[in-house]
């Protein structure tokens, strides 16, 4: 259970258009900076690749409220409920690949 993204489950997913990735910038519009810069990364690493699987589970993530978002990415916590999917922890992994400088935020 490590923090590391895979893309062999999500190969078949196909990948977002150009109005997909647009929603989903808007969606994961967030209250917190920290949060902020940790999607921003994400996005800035892989937006080329990203496909529905990985929407649905950044949508799971964008669920939930801000603190909340910012203990799992920087590794407070793990997913449960209804952000315990496959997809969201891969997308959860990708975003903590992704870093948002997460020293910097611990500090």
């Amino acid at each position: 259970m490590g923090a590391t993204a895979t893309t062999a489950p999500s190969a078949a997913s196909p990948l977002l258009t150009e109005r997909e990735l647009s929603k989903l910038h808007w969606r994961c519009r967030r209250g917190l900076l920290e949060n902020d810069l940790f999607i921003e990364q994400f996005f800035t690493r892989f937006e080329p690749e990203l496909n529905q699987r990985h929407a649905q589970g950044l949508a799971a993530l964008m669920d939930l409220a801000d603190n909340d978002l910012l203990d799992l990415l920087l590794q407070r916590r793990e997913p449960a409920g209804e952000q315990d999917t496959e997809e969201a922890r891969e997308v959860l992994g990708m975003l903590r690949q992704s870093g948002g400088t997460p020293t910097a935020l611990q500090a």
